[in-house]
């Protein structure tokens, strides 16, 4: 391979790994407590956001450091002591079901008609940064497998 080619491939590169290197090290810095977090304000708009779906009880809107055409995050908007997937308790079963669905209706929404993913972080080794449980859709490219 040329050193010309090796230095336009790094420099496709190098902005994923950074971005993936911050998200890492806010995941690393975050802890988990019961304080408002910047979903909260996004939540009573005191933080802006692009809205893409909102009902009585979860808030879409667009990520603003997005991993595809389409990167979504969806969130309850009542936390409810779940900071985390694995701080679900069986109360909390009729949300997250909710949240999966409305992931699909919002997918429907945005063309997502060849598939998308979704994720769930759950703690710091997931890069989990923000601790309200959020829902990641991410399409409108081809995935690869295994993920990250």
């Amino acid at each position: 391979m040329s050193h010309h080619r090796v230095a336009i491939l790094s420099s496709h590169i190098s902005p994923v790994s950074a971005v993936m290197a911050s998200e890492k090290e806010a995941a690393l810095a975050a802890t988990p407590s019961d304080a408002p977090t910047i979903f909260d304000k996004i939540i009573s708009k005191e933080i802006p956001s692009t809205v893409v779906y909102e009902d009585d009880k979860v808030l879409a809107f667009r990520d603003i450091t997005p991993q595809g055409p389409v990167h979504i995050l969806l969130i309850p908007k009542v936390r409810d002591g779940l900071t985390g997937l694995s701080k679900a308790e069986e109360r909390h079963i009729d949300i997250l079901g909710r949240l999966l669905y409305t992931a699909k209706l919002v997918a429907k929404q945005e063309g997502l008609d060849d598939g998308f993913r979704i994720v769930i972080n759950d703690g710091p080794q997931s890069c989990q940064s923000v601790y309200h449980i959020h829902v990641h859709l991410i399409g409108g490219r081809q995935m690869n497998w295994p993920p990250g």
